[in-house]
């Protein structure tokens, strides 16, 4: 279950919706793998469909969530009604993950014995408070007495440059999608626009 969604997705099962939250690959509850790129993500999320058996569905995606929806309805239209996607644009994005990831590699949970012991060391690293609250959501106890990180941490480091791929030149989907822009955020500039309008032609952003 897609932990960071669970508020929007409850109110959107109070509108009558069925709500599926999705944990990617090395993320949160779901699987570890080796094996980690767009085009296996937009796989998992195919097999789960129709494991659930799910069409005409609407999916929604947030950063790398939402370039794996993407993909996937570029890829797999018949399934997908509606695409929203929160915060990313279909180009290629550098690395700039470095810092991050750098930190939660250094948190030496022999050591750390607590959230607040956890964010102290992180903060070393992560100078935004909300930041680094949303990046340990990932903790867990792995026994008592001893936290670990839910996401396959060694595979993101080996993976980070996946993760700012852009989608294929040909990708087309044509039909409603809405881009969702932050007003602090970066990830969508006004020169992202024209990328989104190409692939996606029944654009609200």
């Amino acid at each position: 279950m897609g932990d960071n969604w669970k508020t929007h997705g409850k109110n959107f099962a109070e509108l009558g919706y069925e709500v599926h939250l999705v944990d990617q690959r090395n993320h949160g509850h779901s699987f570890h793998d080796t094996a980690f790129s767009y085009e296996v993500l937009a796989e998992d999320l195919k097999n789960y469909c129709k494991a659930k058996n799910l069409e005409d569905i609407i999916l929604l995606g947030h950063s790398m969530g939402g370039k794996t929806a993407m993909l996937f309805s570029t890829e797999y239209p018949n399934l997908v009604s509606k695409l929203m996607v929160a915060d990313i644009s279909p180009r290629f994005y550098p690395v700039h993950h470095d810092t991050i990831l750098n930190g939660l590699s250094a948190l030496d949970f022999d050591v750390i014995k607590s959230r607040g012991e956890a964010d102290k060391a992180l903060s070393e690293y992560v100078s935004d408070f909300g930041t680094r609250q949303f990046l340990l959501k990932n903790l867990y106890w792995v026994e008592k007495g001893k936290l670990g990180l839910r996401i396959n941490l060694e595979v993101l480091k080996d993976e980070v440059a996946e993760v700012g791929e852009a989608l294929p030149s040909y990708a087309r989907f044509d039909k409603e999608t809405l881009f969702l822009r932050g007003d602090r955020s970066e990830y969508i500039g006004p020169e992202d626009e024209r990328i989104i309008k190409i692939i996606f032609q029944m654009l609200i952003l």
